[in-house]
């Protein structure tokens, strides 16, 4: 079994910064594209950031501000978050492609982690 733990999410003002974490446990052979995205109340869960094994893509409204990396030897991703503004107030869920010990090819989802930003 392998789940994902997200944690450092908060209260935040605005022009702060936070830093996302979340780690992969459980019977992994390969983690492959990790990513992280987000949903505000009635909004759909959209796409912020992917990392490859080698390369990165971000959504247009958090280039510059938000950078996606990851820790292999850790089987963690991060996320960190600076210049936040009111509008990334969301919950942010945590994706990876996973393959597993036994050769399974699996999607999984963090159970998510509240930013919030006043302003």
């Amino acid at each position: 079994q392998v789940q994902l733990v997200e944690s450092g999410g908060g209260l935040v003002q605005a022009g702060g910064s936070l830093r996302l974490s979340c780690a992969a446990s459980g019977n992994i052979f390969r983690l492959d594209d990790m990513g992280w995205f987000r949903q505000a109340p009635g909004q759909q869960r959209d796409l912020v950031a992917v990392i490859t094994r080698g390369s990165t893509n971000y959504e247009d409204s958090v280039k510059g501000r938000f950078t996606i990396s990851r820790d292999n030897a850790k089987n963690t991703v991060y996320l960190q978050m600076n210049s936040l503004k009111p509008e990334d107030a969301a919950v942010y869920y945590c994706n990876a492609k996973v393959v597993t010990t036994s050769l399974r090819r699996l999607e999984l989802w963090g159970l998510g982690t509240l930013v919030t930003v006043s302003s």
